[in-house]
């Protein structure tokens, strides 16, 4: 039986966040050696031409008058915004912990879906999003010694994504996705090197470092095109759950890379966020199976 678009949208949104896990590990990595301005410039630089490749090569290559349409231009804001706090709140804070702020997003996203887009949500998939972003307060624990201003940071990089998720499902379909990826990490280079000119800090990067950015740039570009691809397929409200899952990849990573062992509230945390996204998955699939058999759906409120 063929995959609905929001279970296409689901596991399109799982390989986004294992590539943008992987790009975050790199940049933290990074950012001890480089102040965030550069990460942000080079790595943008190298996924720059990674995909202005494909873009010729896919004959995806449109005038620069696509960004006078508001969804491309707030997508690209928002990522700029995002991208520059959450390095800021990665460079002093542990892999995983930044993730699991920032997996507020689905929550944010699903209000965002039914007051601006008005997305049908039922309860149980409500109940799900709940279950999950009690997950994530679990691994966060406001007011213990962790929390600092740059948990705000992370935080305040949540609404910026937010806004360029949201804008994503209004970007006309005559726009090709790889264009508007081509588009932001461009403008998101661009930022970082007003950045850099900004407070002149630079370092020559090594030829490993170069490696790693490089590495960055290609991670970047798979996470940029599954993610838009994610959110012009499905609905933002069945596809933003899956974003739970970027905590697995960071646990994992922050461990076999910077050593950060979970507690015992990160693993009860992480299990809550990994149940919710498997059973909104579960809900796509008996919803598509009724629409395969002709019979109608549930209301909304039992979807």
């Amino acid at each position: 039986m063929p995959l609905s678009p929001n279970i296409r949208g689901i596991l399109l949104m799982a390989a986004s966040m294992a590539s943008f896990s992987i790009n975050d590990a790199i940049a933290k990595f990074l950012t001890v050696q480089l102040h965030f301005s550069q990460v942000m410039m080079l790595r943008g630089l190298f996924a720059s031409v990674l995909i202005g490749a494909l873009v010729v090569h896919q004959g995806a290559l449109r005038s620069l008058r696509v960004l006078r349409s508001w969804p491309v231009s707030l997508r690209i804001a928002g990522e700029i915004g995002g991208s520059a706090l959450f390095l800021i709140a990665v460079s002093a804070l542990p892999l995983a912990n930044v993730t699991a702020i920032v997996q507020a997003m689905p929550l944010v996203l699903t209000c965002g879906a039914v007051l601006l887009l008005g997305e049908p949500v039922g309860w149980r998939r409500w109940l799900a999003i709940a279950a999950g972003f009690i997950g994530v307060l679990i691994i966060v624990r406001p007011g213990a010694d962790g929390f600092s201003q740059f948990t705000l940071v992370a935080l305040l990089s949540v609404g910026f994504y937010a806004m360029r998720d949201l804008v994503t499902k209004q970007i006309p379909t005559q726009i090709p996705t790889l264009f508007v990826s081509f588009l932001t990490t461009i403008a998101v280079a661009l930022a970082g090197a007003a950045f850099t000119a900004v407070h002149g800090d630079w370092t020559v990067p090594s030829a490993h470092l170069l490696l790693l950015l490089a590495m960055a740039g290609a991670t970047t570009v798979i996470g940029f095109q599954c993610g838009i691809l994610a959110l012009r397929v499905g609905d933002v409200s069945s596809v933003a759950p899956m974003r739970y899952s970027q905590m697995l990849y960071a646990m994992l990573l922050g461990y076999l890379v910077f050593g950060d062992v979970p507690d015992a509230a990160m693993v009860i945390g992480a299990t809550i966020i990994v149940l919710s996204g498997i059973y909104t998955f579960h809900r796509e699939r008996v919803r598509n199976r009724l629409l395969a058999s002709n019979t109608p759906p549930s209301p909304p409120d039992g979807v």
